[in-house]
């Protein structure tokens, strides 16, 4: 397919048909008792855990009132709008979602109860016994709630309602659309990650973020508690010597000498285990020995380094969308099962699109071998596409990029938005700069909602200087963060001397429709092949004719499309419901 069949069967003339249901085998075979109950936070690890996964009541009403009575049973934490959630309804912007369960505790003396939610698309409010106790907006980032001063003697009462503007507001959307369609894809709402419960001391460790001063074979390791303490803190690596210090402040900071530093690669991913504790808390953390770099090469070219190493990142597209579970994965084996596939491929890089991922699948990323691209999730009010994506396609050949000032054809003329965003930004970068994998921050894509990229790439830099910024990957360049970075689709992408690596961020997007693994009829992609054997030599001319040449050129990495296939888009390297991989693997 070329750009202007792109054009007008998708996005200016999308029809939407109906789906073909697809399950996944861990779908087929999950047990609605025994739901992701894995630890939901392997960066901080405690003995004590309770998973709220299962079933719960459920209603879906026109107003804000607590429903006199619910509906029936949601499979949590499966959005209505997935097959496994056995709800199978869509949630409109004019409605709200109920949930409602019985909590498996009642109030302890001289412990804290926590509760926390994994995600919650998109705008939530906690009840307690009725009693609204916390209000969340944003449906990708986690949130926690000290419960214990609304928990009753005996039983308690759970109450979550749910409101989901999807796309007609300007609030985070990710690929999702009421409306989809090519590369848009069904909107799902709701509790989409796991909710859990666990029982804390008084005083307790909030957060533990380790940093790697890989240079100087050290860790500074900085300790968030609840409220300051005169109790020693003890930090042990691995099962090496402890060492303990004091302090009444309720952020601590040490440093930690690693001796005989073993260094994470993807083909060696060393992981060191982290036991912090005070008193009455012990938390078991992990980190890495890593760092991320660009320098140049003998002929003067910027080249990204692992280690000082120069590496080539040979990535892949991963939106995560299931088709039985949309946003949440059937099981932590079927995360696994994207990541490992990808690694046997010969991939080393996953840039995950748009979306934030449970903390379960960057941990495999860590443990396994696979560096991270993560994107920031996209806003805005609604984007014009002969702005955003048919005009740089069509004039990309002349490497001129457009200014970010044009606020109404960005989709970024709310302020309110604006900032919304930028805290979303903030807190995604707390909460995933644990994880060893991400190599670099993704601020936006192809000029969805963009805004202010130069002053948004110094403040991200400020707030992690440790990890590389793709400030603007496809188009819309401002000239700041750390790569020229540009998608090709549909002509040859050629290196232009700038004091940026060059990365290739999107390309690809190869199209084979898999018989009887398919949730449509209708196909969306860039360039279709009838069978396996096609599809395996196209891939394997598109790079070893267009990436491997620009390699020495000066490509420090290139994101093939993609992982899976996602509805109407089909230009997966796996089927939809992961029963075939569409490449054959070269032995």
């Amino acid at each position: 397919m070329n750009l202007i069949d792109a054009i007008k069967t998708v996005r200016l003339f999308p029809k939407e048909e109906a789906l073909i249901p697809l399950e996944t085998r861990w779908g087929k075979n999950l047990d609605d008792q025994h739901v992701l109950e894995e630890y939901p936070r392997p960066q901080m690890i405690r003995n004590n855990y309770i998973n709220l996964n299962g079933y719960w009541d459920y209603a879906i009403t026109p107003d804000k009132s607590i429903p006199p009575q619910y509906q029936g049973k949601i499979l949590v934490p499966f959005s209505p709008e997935a097959s496994l959630s056995k709800v199978n309804k869509q949630l409109q912007p004019n409605e709200y979602l109920w949930y409602q369960r019985t909590l498996p505790i009642c109030k302890h003396r001289h412990k804290c109860c926590l509760l926390h939610f994994g995600a919650v698309d998109q705008t939530a409010s906690i009840y307690i016994n009725q009693k609204k106790v916390f209000h969340h907006v944003g449906g990708y980032l986690p949130f926690t709630i000290d419960i214990t001063r609304f928990l009753n003697e005996n039983s308690n009462i759970l109450t979550v309602r749910v409101q989901d503007v999807s796309e007609t507001s300007y609030q985070s959307i990710g690929k999702q659309r009421l409306k989809r369609g090519g590369m848009y894809y069904t909107a799902q709402s709701g509790i989409w990650q796991t909710v859990w419960l666990e029982w804390v001391s008084e005083t307790y460790i909030q957060d533990v973020k380790i940093t790697p001063d890989y240079d100087h074979n050290q860790i500074e390791v900085k300790v968030f508690l609840n409220q300051p303490t005169q109790e020693l803190i003890h930090f042990q690596i691995n099962d090496e010597n402890i060492v303990s210090i004091s302090s009444d402040q309720n952020i601590i900071t040490q440093y930690l000498k690693i001796d005989h530093k073993i260094s994470w690669t993807p083909d060696s991913p060393y992981l060191y285990n982290l036991h912090v504790s005070i008193v009455n808390d012990h938390v078991k953390c992990y980190f890495a020995m890593r760092l991320y770099t660009i320098e140049k090469d003998k002929e003067n070219i910027p080249r990204i380094c692992l280690n000082h190493q120069p590496i080539f990142m040979n990535g892949v597209l991963d939106q995560g969308y299931w088709p039985d579970g949309l946003y949440t994965a059937p099981s932590d084996e079927a995360l696994i099962y994207d990541i490992q596939t990808m690694k046997d491929l010969g991939f080393n890089t996953i840039r995950k699109h748009i979306k934030i991922e449970p903390s379960r699948w960057y941990y495999h990323c860590d443990r396994l071998g696979m560096i991270v691209w993560q994107d920031m999730v996209n806003g805005g009010e609604k984007y014009h596409t002969w702005f955003i994506t048919w005009m740089p396609s069509l004039i990309s050949w002349t490497k001129k990029h457009i200014s970010d000032k044009h606020n109404y054809l960005l989709g970024r003329k709310n302020a309110i938005g604006k900032e919304e965003w930028i805290q979303e930004c903030e807190r995604t970068i707390q909460h995933l700069s644990h994880f060893p994998c991400i190599s670099t921050w993704v601020i936006f894509n192809e000029g969805w909602g963009q805004f202010e990229t130069v002053k948004l790439t110094k403040y991200i830099h400020k707030l992690d200087p440790s990890r590389f910024i793709d400030s603007a990957s496809g188009w819309f360049d401002q000239k700041c963060g750390d790569f020229r970075s540009e998608h090709h689709y549909f002509d040859e992408p050629k290196i232009i001397p700038d004091s940026r690596a060059f990365i290739l961020s999107e390309y690809g997007g190869y199209v084979y429709q898999v018989p009887h693994h398919i949730s449509i009829k209708k196909s969306y992609g860039y360039k279709t092949f009838l069978n396996q054997e096609e599809l395996t030599l196209g891939y394997q001319k598109l790079f070893k004719e267009t990436v491997e040449p620009l390699i020495q050129k000066g490509l420090c990495g290139a994101i093939y499309t993609q992982v899976s296939d996602i509805e109407e888009e089909v230009n997966g390297l796996l089927t939809y419901d992961r029963e075939v991989c569409k490449l054959i693997k070269q032995k």
